[in-house]
């Protein structure tokens, strides 16, 4: 079965290639030879001395005055065709500020899409866009949107790609007006940063989403064949004289949380509930150095409010990796995290000297409260860009304090500390270069007080690009140094890469080294270290629609991975993946996976040199996800792992219906279920005398286990129109893992049947590894933008979490269960206001 497998894997890679060749070949000799790439389109901005009136409708003559961008060209699902239903922009500017009116014709007011949402949610609604290339370096930008319903939308773009999180303060309005809408901007100075230069040229683009067919345009060609996208941008012309304003703002905020506590009696199962009060405030400020750098500050902030993170059962050796939902840590961050470098939650993250089991019997004491996070005082970045490209970055960040409160034998409680005073700091200096190329110098520095360690880790990245952007070489390479006592730890890392990343046919190699001691975890996060690894990649990809399919993507690769130290082999991965839209708006996918020799985890086992022999093993997976212009739209997806050992064998699926109920209301429902039946992994080691001589073995215990894991969350949103919403989440996650059998590893990376927990004089006998692991959580978020930067926000939120060593089978009695134990309810209220001082000053002046 496994060889006719791999057969009719062979022969559907070989078929592929040909129909990618054949494809090619025919286009060659049916299509004319290609144009020389059309100058980028130019837009000249008119200066006004009087403002228009920001409402969505265009009444004031001097609109017309001001020449018009239009002509724009289908970009999805078709590029290349120009615009059936005409767009026209206009662009002008005064002292203060940008301002953009666009017109979109339509057929009916019927066929303009215009669901509400909160900010930044674009959902099934049409939407106009425009993008601003500053420095016209084509790597960096802002983009600005609205929709139909006047819901705001903004993004920073960079080498790293969009940054959604980013947040700017500006006006926006948009109409109706017979069978066209209308879109209103006024960007002020104060939102964006360019030079001092007396007259700019700025990158421009404007793009329009025609959601009813959905058909996406943009003014200047944005070719999806060619890499990159602001570099692909038109030119801006005409603004002269125009000065960076003082760029000062505040936005204080006052807080008031309340928290109901479980506290679960140890002589009985009363549970009492202790209420924590608390009333707070602090203030985010922000300052334009000059005209081209802004310090941002955030002074005691509170993110009591953000949203719960999706806990899991982790079995694994690696620590979850959770999302940054803090918005001082996403915006405006693209150029610290460049490289991957930074995992902001290690800032206000669990304590460097947590308190541990393991602490309690080496240290006699038993602990009473040990708090799994640490408490951020302030943080503070400075980033811009220089006229000739060169950006820089200061972020640094302090946490205080934490204490754990434990018991000695004596009954005698105390404080341990087990977070010293921390400073966190990252330096960044990234160079702009010609052909969207760039070099990026960085370094991540953590200090704390005291004898416990501190960190640093410096990193260069490039890449270089050839003029007709088809060609690519790129790298980085970073140093981790560890500082304990008067000795440092040094770790290593690099990779080096080769592409051609534009055309149908694209191809990427690269080779990846990482030393047995690199370690940037203190403030970055990296799973896998003491490895070397060859990867090679080819990807045919039809851009334009072809029989039944609007587009298709398609990769094929290898990863070969040996060990630094020794040099031995580790893994070996063939990958692929086909990726494609339908003409009627479905999506799908095929992905397989390959490990067809055996392989060697050197991680499972949690000792270092040791390693378990890995079986080899075969996977496939694939998805559906149909039309969400639709009230009903369904998301299907699911995969098959086999494996050479025992009957073990992983599949997972998951079923993920949506409806909108309105323009205002929706709702999104997904549930997902893990298998892994005759799953082998770590379950204990230590140190025991087997023999009676004094000599301690090292001993590893692995298990074969079946473990299951259910998630079932429901989100739903009401928008009462385009600046308050009310959002729902409620999740509740259960997985289980039951163990059958315990096996001895051997040196040589193989299972051996053992009798643990028995023998071992008895040490392990009631020793019981499985768990039942249950998360229940409900975030509730009222949200309302009462005026531009200003925010009330009144959020709940219930915490349920159940870890136990009996399983429960059946998931509705784990629900059951769950929703009836001890609960962790919190409420807090949050007011922000935004105060601009130039405004402030106007109104001052004025009185």
């Amino acid at each position: 079965m496994k060889k006719s497998l791999l057969t009719s894997v062979y022969m559907f890679l070989c078929l592929l290639c040909c129909c990618s060749f054949v494809s090619s070949s025919v286009r060659a000799q049916s299509q004319p030879q290609q144009k020389a790439p059309a100058a980028p389109k130019q837009l000249e901005a008119l200066r006004i001395t009087e403002p228009p009136k920001v409402d969505g409708v265009l009444d004031e003559a001097i609109w017309q005055q001001a020449q018009v961008a239009t002509n724009f060209i289908q970009n999805r699902p078709n590029p290349g065709p120009p615009e059936v239903h005409p767009t026209e922009v206009r662009i002008l500017y005064d002292d203060e500020a940008i301002y953009v009116g666009a017109v979109m014709h339509d057929v009916s007011q019927d066929s303009i899409f215009r669901q509400l949402g909160q900010r930044d949610d674009l959902g099934n609604t049409d939407f106009f866009g425009v993008f601003l290339d500053t420095y016209n370096d084509q790597l960096n930008g802002f983009g600005f949107f609205t929709t139909p319903a006047g819901v705001q939308l903004d993004a920073r773009y960079s080498s790293n790609g969009e940054d959604w999180s980013w947040n700017a303060v500006w006006e926006s309005n948009a109409t109706i007006q017979g069978t066209n809408w209308v879109a209103e901007f006024r960007i002020p100075y104060s939102a964006i940063r360019f030079s001092s230069k007396p007259e700019q040229l700025w990158g421009l683009n404007f793009m329009r989403n025609r959601q009813s067919t959905k058909q996406g345009y943009f003014w200047n060609h944005v070719d999806p064949a060619k890499d990159g996208f602001a570099n692909q941008w038109g030119k801006l012309k005409g603004l002269k004289n125009i000065e960076a304003p003082l760029r000062l703002s505040f936005t204080p905020y006052i807080s008031a949380y309340a928290e109901s506590i479980p506290q679960i009696s140890e002589s009985s199962d009363n549970v009492n509930y202790r209420s924590d009060y608390n009333f707070g405030g602090g203030m985010d400020v922000k300052y334009g150095i000059n005209d081209a750098f802004t310090l941002d500050m955030t002074l005691i902030p509170d993110f009591s409010q953000v949203q719960s993170d999706n806990q899991v059962l982790n079995l694994s050796p690696f620590e979850v990796q959770y999302n940054e939902n803090r918005p001082f840590f996403m915006e405006g961050t693209e150029l610290f995290n460049k490289g991957d470098f930074l995992y902001s939650r290690r800032i206000g993250g669990r304590p460097v000297n947590m308190l541990t089991g393991d602490d309690e019997e080496k240290l006699g004491i038993r602990i009473i409260d040990n708090p799994i996070e640490t408490k951020m005082l302030n943080g503070t970045k400075v980033s811009g860009r220089t006229d000739s490209g060169l950006g820089v970055g200061v972020f640094n960040a302090v946490v205080g304090r934490q204490y754990a409160t434990v018991e000695d034998t004596l009954g005698n409680r105390f404080k341990m500390q087990t977070q010293p005073l921390t400073n966190y700091n990252i330096t960044v200096f990234d160079q702009s270069l010609k052909n969207n190329s760039y070099i990026t110098l960085l370094n991540n520095n953590v200090m704390r007080q005291g004898s416990t360690y501190d960190a640093n880790l410096t990193a260069m990245l490039f890449r270089l690009v050839d003029k007709t952007n088809t060609y690519a070489i790129e790298g980085k390479a970073a140093l981790s140094q560890k500082y304990v006592a008067d000795s440092a730890d040094l770790g290593h890392t690099y990779r080096i890469g080769l592409s051609k990343m534009s055309g149908n046919f694209q191809v990427y190699a690269s080779h990846t080294l990482i030393s047995d001691t690199y370690d940037p975890n203190d403030l970055g996060i990296n799973f896998v270290d003491n490895s070397m690894e060859e990867n090679l990649q080819f990807n045919y990809n039809f851009y334009q629609p072809f029989w039944k399919f609007l587009n298709m993507y398609t990769s094929l690769g290898a990863v070969y991975a040996r060990r630094y130290k020794p040099d031995t082999f580790q893994n070996f991965v063939v990958y692929g993946q086909v990726n494609a839209t339908t003409k009627n708006f479905l999506s799908l996918g095929l992905n397989f996976n390959l490990e067809p020799v055996t392989t060697y985890d050197f991680f499972e086992p949690r000792v270092d040199g040791w390693y378990y022999t890995f079986p080899t093993n075969y996977s496939a997976g694939g998805y559906i996800s149909s039309d969400y212009r639709k009230k009903f739209a369904l998301d299907l997806r699911g995969s098959y792992r086999w494996f050479d050992e025992n009957s073990r064998s992983n599949y997972s699926y998951t079923i993920a219906p949506r409806y909108r109920v309105n323009d205002k209301l929706m709702f999104v429902y997904n549930f997902t279920r893990d298998l892994r039946l005759d799953d082998m992994g770590f379950a204990n080691q230590f140190k025991f005398d087997e023999n009676g001589d004094k000599k301690e073995e090292q001993l590893v215990i692995f298990g074969l286990r079946d473990v299951n894991a259910t998630s079932s969350s429901l989100t739903s949103s009401y928008s009462f129109n385009n600046r308050m919403s009310l959002s729902l989440r409620a999740r509740h996650y259960w997985s289980k893992a039951e163990y059958n059998q315990y096996y001895r590893l051997a040196t040589d990376g193989h299972l051996s049947p053992d009798s643990y927990p028995n023998g071992y004089n008895g040490k392990y006998k009631d020793k019981n590894h499985n768990i039942n692991f249950n998360v229940f959580n409900i975030d509730m978020v009222y949200s309302w933008w009462f005026a531009p930067g200003s925010e009330i926000s009144i959020v709940w939120k219930n915490a349920i979490h159940e870890s136990k060593d009996v399983v429960v089978p059946r998931y509705l009695d784990n629900f059951s269960n769950t929703i009836s134990s001890p609960q962790n309810n919190s409420i807090s209220v949050k007011l922000l206001y935004y105060i601009d001082y130039l405004t402030l000053k106007k109104r001052f002046t004025k009185a």
